[in-house]
Formats: structure tokens, sequence, C-alpha cells
């Protein structure tokens, strides 16, 4: 039997486990895992069951805890159990150090007014995006992730927004432009191309970094 230990915010754990332990139940039975939190310290074993479900569930259990942890809602983390679908994780506190000042203020350049920013990168990209505590998190598709680290690494570095938005609209249409090429190659993948119109709808707490977390 595999085990995997990780940590996640305090504050996190109650989304995880869900109402009545819907949530853990569910992701328990996508996974064929068994977990365990720790709602004092946030702690979580995942372990994998060799009589149930496929072994590497354990590593998708994993990558849907952490999406959770990171402030994304279950609807939102469970993306990550379709086909292709990835999660990235970046450290803000690597680029800027422990300066609160500079970390609110690049928080507030990645979310935009009102979410504004952080939407327009999920809508042309196809990701969704949490900023929560110290992280960006994103889930998406390998090139679709790409793409929204780059427009997010822009903001970091100071870019005017006006410069990210056209960066990310001439990106929006090379994406689609690929994915056509794709799609004239393999004709099954029309319905999801015709299907792709940008990220899931707002989540909640945490994916607009409304709260500060770990």
């Amino acid at each position: 039997m595999s085990r995997i230990y990780l940590k996640i915010p305090v504050e996190r754990t109650g989304v995880l486990i869900g109402e009545g332990g819907g949530t853990k139940a569910e992701l328990e039975r996508g996974t064929g895992t068994r977990i365990t939190v720790d709602g004092k310290s946030g702690e979580v074993v995942i372990e994998s069951d060799a009589g149930r479900g496929d072994p590497s569930g354990i590593l998708k259990a994993k990558d849907i805890i952490t999406a959770i942890g990171r402030g994304f809602s279950p609807q939102r983390a469970f993306r990550l159990f379709t086909e292709g679908q990835m999660i990235e994780v970046i450290d803000l506190k690597e680029v800027l150090g422990d300066s609160r000042n500079q970390l609110l203020r690049v928080k507030g350049r990645i979310i935009g007014e009102n979410g504004k920013t952080r939407r327009i990168i999920e809508k042309l990209t196809g990701t969704v995006v949490s900023v929560y505590g110290h992280t960006v998190s994103i889930i998406g598709e390998y090139d679709e992730i790409l793409v929204a680290k780059e427009a997010i690494s822009m903001l970091v570095k100071g870019a005017m927004h006006g410069a990210v938005y056209k960066y990310l609209n001439s990106a929006h249409l090379e994406l689609k432009k690929k994915r056509l090429s794709l799609w004239e190659e393999r004709p099954e993948l029309k319905e999801g191309l015709e299907a792709d119109d940008g990220g899931d709808e707002e989540g909640e707490e945490g994916e607009e970094g409304e709260k500060e977390g770990g």
C-alpha cells in the first residue's frame, strides 16, 4: 500500500472534508484512496488501496488536495479528474522575498479590480486561477498553463495590464489555431473545441486572495 503525507492550511481542511464528509468521500471514490485529515494541524494522509481503482489515483488525489489547499473550490479542483489537466503552484515569496507589502501589491495586480484580471487570464487561457496566501495556482492543460504563467510573470515584474491583455489575446489566438489544427487531424476533437469557452464560473473564498492562507 502506498502512502503520501502532505499539509494544507488548517482553514482549508473543512473545505476538503466537505459537508458531512461529502467532498472527501467523493475524492476517495474517484481516486480509489483512503484519506485522513487532521483538522487541527492540517496534515493529510493519502493511502492507495491495491484492490481499488487505478494505482495512479494516489497522485491524482494529492494534486486535488493540493488545489483545495491553495484556495480552489472543490468544483474547480475536481477539474483535475479530467485527463490532461494539471496544477502548477507559483510561490510568490521565491520572487518577492518576505515583504508583505510587496506581496499584497503583486497579488492585487494579479487579481485586478473586483477580480477582473484573474477572470481575463482564465477566459483567454482556459485555465482556472487561485491567488491564495503567498501562492498563485493554475489548473489547466500544459500549454494553457504556460500562457497563464507567462501573463502572471509579466504582472509580477510590473508590466502594464494593457500589455498583459495584449499578450493574452495573441496567445489565445495561437492556442485556438493549435487546437483547430489538431481538430483537422482528429475530427473527434471538434466537440471539445467548440465547447471550449474559457474558465469556470467564480469559485469560493481564496480564489481572489480574500483570505491570506498559509
